[in-house]
């Protein structure tokens, strides 16, 4: 091809080279597609950890004040202030903690949750300033500022027991008379947090749900219930003729699975627990790997519910039996897989390098040069060397002019012909 007709060519595609891009970027287009659908799916939220702060019922930074018969299921604490007062007439079902090691560091594990659940990107509508009755679906919801909250508001787990509702309230939260927060789908009052940035007030004779964290203060007015907590970080919290229960979840039954790699000595095996539950979530948490009964290492689960852990494969021989542990996590229960076998084997022996043949090839035209011996290899050695005797021959003829020797032919020529 000419060079005009190379530029023409670069200049003018084929139209099989058109039809071939065309549908190649068809292809990344349909493929991309896919990837934006399957990243909008519905995302699910792990619970937030309350560390040390989950056993109490009301936890203040300064001071608690109850009036009446209010009774509370958990703990009751508050640090560092030291004030408790209204107990009795007020039940404490659990512990008190007042100004103690205790109540510190269930106040530095509210913090850490506080500032989880605040950091939490959201995947529901925005609240705006009210939430009046309605239904919500499992997630993370915000309110840029205050938020009131009224009527009858159902949260919907959708048959999922681990389904996570977290509302984020940017300045104070206040709830109407008699509003009430109902759990239906299999929604846990555990798995349901309100992380309000400054006050949060219950209205009188309300049914609330959930874990309420506040930064300042709390106050939950005459006759309210609350399946849940009451946790201020710096202020006060106020009680009046309440009951708080209990909000622990209902465990969640939980299978484990096992699989390992084999391995020659020397080398390393991948170990692989998958974790799964009823439910849409996948569980959270630890698994811990053994060897014929030994733990070998612990590995953090994913996003997909797997584990992996790479261990190094010795330099024995053997068959090992791999079993791998679910911790257990909030409200998923321990699980421990069946065992599997890890098969070790011996690495192959290194086979000695191999020696080729010395190289014999003959420097020619150099005085008394020799040719050495080939390897035989039948009719066709016999005729390669009979063609270089020959060649040599006829330089030797060559170099001798008008009857004397040449100075440069060779003295003598051996030619070995075995």
């Amino acid at each position: 091809m000419a060079h005009g007709e190379l530029n023409q060519s670069l200049r003018r595609p084929s139209t099989t080279t058109v039809a071939a891009v065309l549908l190649t970027v068809g292809l990344l287009a349909i493929g991309m597609g896919v990837s934006a659908a399957s990243a909008g799916a519905a995302a699910y939220e792990n619970s937030v950890d309350l560390g040390t702060a989950g056993s109490f019922s009301v936890l203040a930074g300064s001071t608690v004040t109850n009036t009446g018969s209010s009774v509370l299921s958990g703990d009751l604490g508050v640090s560092p202030g030291t004030a408790t007062t209204g107990f009795p007439p007020g039940l404490v079902g659990g512990a008190t903690n007042a100004g103690d090691a205790a109540a510190a560091l269930a106040e530095s594990d509210l913090t850490s949750a506080y500032l989880d659940a605040a950091g939490r990107a959201p995947t529901g509508t925005s609240l705006g300033s009210a939430l009046v009755s309605g239904t919500l679906l499992p997630g993370v919801y915000k309110a840029s500022s205050s938020l009131g909250v009224s009527g009858a508001v159902t949260l919907d787990a959708q048959g999922d027991p681990n389904a996570v509702f977290i509302f984020q309230i940017g300045a104070a939260l206040t709830t109407a008379t008699s509003t009430s927060i109902v759990l239906t789908g299999a929604a846990q009052a555990c798995n349901v947090f309100w992380q309000v940035a400054t006050s949060a007030t219950l209205g009188t004779t309300n049914a609330f749900v959930g874990t309420i964290t506040a930064l300042t203060s709390i106050t939950v007015n005459t006759g309210t219930t609350v399946a849940g907590r009451a946790l201020a970080r710096n202020g006060a919290v106020t009680l009046d003729d309440n009951v708080f229960t209990n909000p622990s979840c209902a465990t969640t039954p939980t299978t484990t699975t096992v699989t390992a790699t084999p391995s020659a000595t020397g080398g390393s095996s991948t170990l692989t627990a998958t974790v799964a539950a009823s439910g849409a979530n996948a569980p959270t948490g630890t698994v811990t790997f053994s060897s014929n009964g030994a733990p070998v290492g612990t590995s953090t689960i994913g996003a997909t519910g797997v584990a992996t852990l790479t261990v190094p494969a010795g330099t024995t021989a053997v068959t090992q039996t791999i079993t791998a542990h679910y911790n257990g996590l909030l409200s998923y229960g321990a699980s421990t897989s069946a065992p599997t076998n890890l098969v070790i084997t011996a690495a192959p022996t290194a086979a000695a390098p191999s020696v080729g043949p010395a190289d014999t090839t003959p420097t020619l035209g150099s005085p008394d040069a020799t040719v050495s011996t080939l390897p035989d290899t039948g009719p066709a050695h016999t005729l390669l060397l009979s063609l270089l005797a020959v060649v040599l021959l006829l330089a030797g003829s060559a170099l001798t002019v008008a009857g004397r020797r040449s100075p440069n032919a060779p003295r003598h020529l051996k030619i070995d012909l075995r």
